[in-house]
């Protein structure tokens, strides 16, 4: 899960990629205290009689047409086309920003400020479109499209930021917002602007401007190759001639592996080389041999010495972020990327994650402990999962096989659905194929109603469940369009993007307990993006390390009874889940959580290591075997996402020194949840309310951390993670 953006200097030209959120508002709403329809028309008025008139040439950069205020034209899109709009997009996003920065009338909020905002939309347009074509389809057309614009919108947004009349407007209208009679809203969104001009570099002199801009565009080609190598690494898999080597797996994953090697014109059976083909394989493969030649080809994406050999990318990129870092006065990256968080310092992100290490570690030597004596020897990583699901069968009776015909994709598609409607009052309704274009013939599409708003359509919800090549490995949610109220009103345009393997025919998708989970996460980023209520479109931005607790809070649903026991049935008979298995379930929880959180949190650990070190390391392997003996890394497990393959640390600086924020985030869901709970309804609509209108709907209008107080009526208590997971308060 992973989020990537573009922003002019901090303000609203954005393409999103996976776990993040955006809030947008409309007149009236919570969240946009004192503000007015009125005043926000008059400040739109102003700021677009500023924008020069533009009529683009390319058609992607025409206003999207069609029903729900206008849709992509996914069906137009061809890589020549699409780089046509890209380069014409900036030149017009030129002209925008030349507007702005050279008014001669004396800078104020509405035409500065609300300029700024409503600037550069064919951009908006064309670049929410190259987002999905470059991760969602790929391929060597559009690989060679990312790698030649990648450096030039770096460069573009460079010029923005070291535009001195337009940092000198922002920065009048920041340090005199008190004299300008600016709203809270409006002080807080021009003071965020200037601070972001000034981390991008506005302070410099005309020598650190340009060294800066070489540092981003090194940086921007270097994303560009790192996410490339891995997507060719994750595009190979494990050929399985005969079926003895599948012994062990369920039905529906061997079907899925067979479907695998025809599509590929192969004989046998393939385990692909991504996450939702491995860890089923190596879970219940009985085939020891196998297990570890599948688990090494997974683990070692990225570093195999050859052509996607990621480590040499990696050096260049933390040495220019240490570059870039020391030139803006931080330390290190770590420093300079906590200044727009709730953690504020990297101390604060590690005593967190010092706070929860011990006890998980502690916890998967129990688990070893029980492991071993199953296996009869040591436990190796690739045999984790496999043991593990032998002692979850022994000490509670619960065997993953049992589960899966409960989470037909389907089924619990329509189980979140069924959470937001009774959560939040949004109904979603499917519509028909061909209604709107998509960008891949497999994309259903769903309208989205309020009824708290009076029925009132409010999005449109694409979803894109299939693993194909070229596209991109995981689960994230996009964008293509947010609401705003300085904009005017227009429906939301969401998707949520699964790597699930497409089955034969007729067949049906049966998905494990935790990818049912990473549907319901992936879903609570909509969620948060279709409760918006914020006037400026820069407060949908939240903070990276709230940004993932909107999706986390919403996984605990999935286990609630009304949503198993009246969506989550038997695929084939129709059952409700008996209650036998839901209480081996609920008695499981805790059951492997050393193993689900040191690999995620040494993970954490070794982003914060390796990016606030005094001299950047030269041999990423030996830093990352270094950095994981310093904290005692159990030799049984390996990090979720080594350093070779790390996304989201080395496509783009989005969770680079905060991959720690998932946990951050949890500490608040974990508390959130038990909110829920102690109330004795987890659908309880008061909690549902009150967290929808103060927690998801404003965005960034306020400090983060003070609206969670107005929420809980309190700080988050890390007790309650502690408690989630099953490890000792105390």
């Amino acid at each position: 899960m992973h989020r990537r953006q573009l922003l002019i200097a901090g303000g609203s030209l954005m393409a999103l990629s996976a776990c993040a959120t955006t809030m947008t508002g409309e007149p009236g709403a919570p969240g946009a205290p004192g503000t007015s329809a009125a005043s926000v028309a008059d400040e739109a008025r102003i700021a677009r009689a500023v924008l020069p008139a533009q009529a683009p040439r390319a058609e992607l950069l025409q206003v999207w047409t069609g029903p729900y205020d206008g849709v992509p034209p996914f069906d137009k899109v061809t890589p020549a086309k699409l780089r046509e709009a890209m380069l014409e997009a900036m030149e017009l996003a030129r002209a925008d920003v030349a507007a702005v920065a050279n008014n001669p009338e004396p800078p104020t909020f509405a035409n500065t400020l609300a300029a700024m905002e409503l600037w550069g939309q064919p951009l908006d347009r064309a670049y929410n479109i190259y987002s999905v074509m470059t991760s969602n389809i790929g391929g060597a057309e559009y690989d060679a499209l990312d790698t030649e614009l990648s450096p030039m919108t770096s460069a573009f947004f460079d010029e923005i930021n070291f535009n001195d009349k337009l940092f000198q407007r922002v920065k009048t209208v920041a340090d005199n917002a008190d004299a300008m009679g600016l709203t809270p809203q409006q002080k807080r969104l021009a003071e965020r602007r200037r601070d972001a001009f000034i981390r991008s570099g506005a302070n410099l002199d005309a020598a650190g401007k340009a060294e800066l801009g070489r540092i981003n565009t090194a940086l921007s080609n270097a994303f560009t190759r790192f996410g490339q190598k891995v997507v060719a690494d994750e595009n190979a898999w494990t050929l399985i001639p005969h079926e003895a080597g599948l012994a062990g797996l369920p039905e529906s994953n061997k079907a899925a592996a067979a479907a695998a090697a025809r599509s590929r014109n192969l004989q046998g059976w393939a385990i692909l080389n991504t996450r939702s083909a491995v860890d089923p394989f190596l879970t219940f493969a009985d085939d020891r041999a196998l297990r570890e030649q599948v688990w090494k080809k997974f683990v070692n994406r990225g570093d195999n010495g050859d052509a996607n050999d990621t480590n040499s990318t990696i050096v260049e990129i933390v040495r220019l972020r240490d570059q870039r870092a020391k030139l803006l006065g931080y330390k290190n990256h770590a420093e300079l990327r906590m200044q727009d968080t709730m953690a504020k310092t990297p101390a604060n992100a590690q005593r967190l994650m010092d706070r929860v290490w011990a006890p998980a570690k502690a916890r998967v030597a129990e688990e070893v402990a029980d492991m071993k004596a199953i296996a009869g020897f040591d436990i190796e990583p690739w045999d984790y999962l496999y043991f593990a699901e032998k002692v979850r069968k022994a000490k509670y009776d619960l065997d993953q096989n049992e589960l899966k015909p409960y989470f037909e994709l389907n089924a619990v598609r329509a189980g979140s659905f069924a959470m937001a409607e009774r959560l939040y009052g949004f109904q979603f309704k499917k519509l028909p194929k061909g209604a709107v274009p998509v960008f891949e013939p497999d994309v259903e599409v769903y309208e989205v109603y309020d009824k708290t708003r009076g029925g009132r359509l409010i999005g449109i919800y694409y979803t894109d469940d299939y693993a194909r090549p070229g596209k991109r490995s995981g689960a994230w949610m996009t964008t293509y369009r947010s609401f705003s109220q300085l904009d005017g009103s227009k429906v939301i345009l969401a998707s949520n993007n699964n790597n699930f393997t497409k089955p034969e025919p007729g067949q049906p998708v049966l998905i494990s307990l935790d990818d049912a989970e990473t549907l319901f996460h992936e879903f609570g980023h909509a969620l948060h993006y279709l409760s918006s209520v914020v006037t400026y479109p820069s407060y949908g931005e939240t903070p990276r390390d709230f940004v993932e607790y909107p999706s986390q809070v919403h996984e605990h649903w999935v286990l609630s009874r009304p949503i198993l026991d009246g969506y989550l049935k038997h695929y084939q008979t129709g059952a409700p889940m008996p209650q036998a298995l839901v209480d081996k379930i609920e008695a499981s929880n805790t059951f492997n959580q050393g193993y689900a959180t040191v690999s995620y949190l040494s993970s954490a650990i070794v982003d914060m290591d390796l990016h606030t070190q005094a001299v950047p390391p030269t041999d990423i392997d030996a830093f990352e075997k270094e950095s994981l003996a310093r904290i005692g890394m159990p030799k049984e497990i390996v990090m979720r996402h080594r350093l070779p393959q790390f996304n989201h640390l080395f496509t783009s600086d989005a969770y680079s020194a905060g991959y720690y924020s998932y946990l951050w985030s949890e500490t608040m869901d974990a508390d959130t949840w038990a909110y829920f709970e102690e109330s004795g309804d987890v659908f309880n609509p008061d909690i549902a309310g009150r967290f929808k209108s103060i927690m998801l709907a404003p965005g960034n209008t306020t400090d983060r951390a003070e609206a969670y107080r107005a929420f809980r009526g309190r700080d988050p208590d890390v007790a309650a993670l502690l408690k989630v997971r099953g490890f000792p308060v105390n």
